[in-house]
């Protein structure tokens, strides 16, 4: 029976960070995914999504200079084509990965694994069942599109995220049910495309995990794209009829569509993989329980999305560096649980970093915010998109947290993630030096130039 220091179930962001840097430490490693290497994020998440994205962003840029009477003209797109080429950017960093973990000793397998008891697992592959005995594990197998009674994708006109991102025809219409941050990026996508976008968000705003102010601003800038959009309505049923896709809210509302999306959130992959074996316990969600170091039992950290901690790439990977340097003994600290740095991409962006002043003020903190406006950015002025915000939220004199909708925000992301980790204050951004045109000094204005209000006067 093959024994390992290290099995890594699951070959996502968090798998592959955690089997690089094992590895690279002189641990025997081996590494099972049961679909394909990179998980949700490189093949149906992140990676793809901002491929598309990115291929049809001229498309925004073009109809922002049209609106202010500067140009004329389309675009067009072969989607076909933009399909094989995110195929194609998809499968060659999916070989990447390969390449560098067999290259650094890493054993992989292509199968379902199970744990068998606390330091063992069976791997499932093409060519048979393999028991692998190890002394530590990671367990990092992610999430998959969660659905729920009558409103779940059945692969005709109600499609989930990962069947859309093979999309081979255009829709003439989409109804997304979901206003989060999947939602709202494929929906950019495909509205650039020149598809009518119905929204349905149970919730009474989008993007219900961001600041009330970024949520309001964004429901006004996806308006003035002609975005139909429904909130606070609960679909109950979601099928479909023939030719389209037809939903039915709670109030008795009807919309049809050509295609319709399920963008509800997320659900672990937590079945079938021996947890009971391995002495570990999951949520009512199905969320696998951890402690303060990660740790699913004695020997298993789990780390990623299938603790539900943070549902981000970034999450994982940073998770997945803290059990690996546990496995090592070379830190005996805790795992800090930071506030995640979080971005939704698309014409629109919405940035966030740190504690909302909602957060603050419940716990008793003096809390103020400042705000700068997108329509004072030199640079967002010579895009056509002077719509959104950079919004500061500050605990006494500190910065706690950052926010911000509008265009491009999302490179905004890591000078805030910054500063805040500094636990900078006010008296100490005056050696800051923001390089002038940028978008930074939007970012400037609302630290260093905005005047301060305190929360719940504004």
């Amino acid at each position: 029976m093959p024994s390992h220091d290290l099995l890594i179930i699951g070959g996502g962001p968090a798998g592959h960070v955690a089997a690089r840097d094992a590895a690279a430490r002189g641990l025997s490693v081996a590494l099972a995914e049961r679909h394909l290497l990179g998980g949700t994020c490189l093949n149906v998440g992140c990676i793809p999504t901002k491929v598309l994205l990115g291929a049809t962003n001229a498309v925004a840029e073009l109809k922002a200079q049209q609106k202010r009477r500067l140009c004329s003209g389309e675009i067009s797109f072969d989607l076909k084509a933009l399909m094989q080429r995110k195929d194609r950017l998809v499968a060659g960093s999916r070989q990447a990965v390969e390449k560098e973990l067999a290259g650094l000793g890493v054993t992989l397998f292509t199968g379902a694994a199970s744990f068998t008891g606390p330091t063992s697992a069976l791997i499932r592959t093409a060519d048979g069942d393999t028991p692998v005995d190890f002394r530590h594990a990671i367990l990092a197998t992610g999430t998959r599109p969660a659905d729920f009674p009558g409103l779940t994708a059945d692969g005709c006109r109600v499609l989930d995220s990962d069947a859309l991102l093979s999309l081979q025809t255009v829709p003439q219409s989409i109804l997304i049910l979901g206003g989060g941050a999947i939602g709202l990026e494929l929906g950019e996508w495909l509205s650039r495309l020149g598809t009518a976008i119905i929204m349905v968000e149970a919730a009474d705003r989008l993007a219900p995990f961001e600041d009330p102010e970024v949520s309001a601003q964004l429901k006004t800038a996806l308006s003035r794209d002609g975005w139909k959009i429904h909130l606070g309505k609960k679909a109950v049923s979601l099928q479909t009829v023939g030719d389209i896709a037809r939903c039915e809210l709670e109030d008795g509302t009807v919309l049809e569509a050509d295609l319709a999306l399920t963008a509800l959130g997320r659900r672990p992959n937590t079945d079938g993989i021996g947890l009971e074996a391995a002495r570990i316990a999951t949520d009512g969600r199905g969320f696998v329980q951890i402690d303060d170091h990660l740790r699913a039992s004695a020997t298993v950290y789990a780390v990623g999305d299938v603790n539900g901690r943070a549902l981000w790439a970034h999450a994982a990977m940073h998770q997945a560096r803290h059990a690996v340097r546990s496995i090592l003994a070379a830190s005996s600290a805790p795992y800090p649980f930071p506030s995640m740095p979080g971005c939704i991409y698309g014409t629109h962006e919405v940035m966030r970093v740190g504690a909302s002043a909602r957060e603050l003020a419940a716990a008793g903190r003096p809390v103020s915010i400042s705000r700068s406006l997108l329509a004072a950015n030199p640079l967002a002025q010579a895009h056509g998109a002077s719509a959104g915000l950079v919004k500061c939220v500050w605990d006494g004199e500190q910065l706690a947290g950052v926010t911000a909708m509008g265009w491009n925000v999302s490179h905004l992301v890591t000078l805030a993630q910054a500063l805040i980790t500094q636990q900078t204050t006010r008296n100490e951004l005056d050696s800051l030096i923001f390089a002038h045109p940028t978008l930074d000094e939007s970012l400037e204005a609302a630290l260093m130039h905005a005047p301060r209000e305190r929360f719940g006067e504004a």
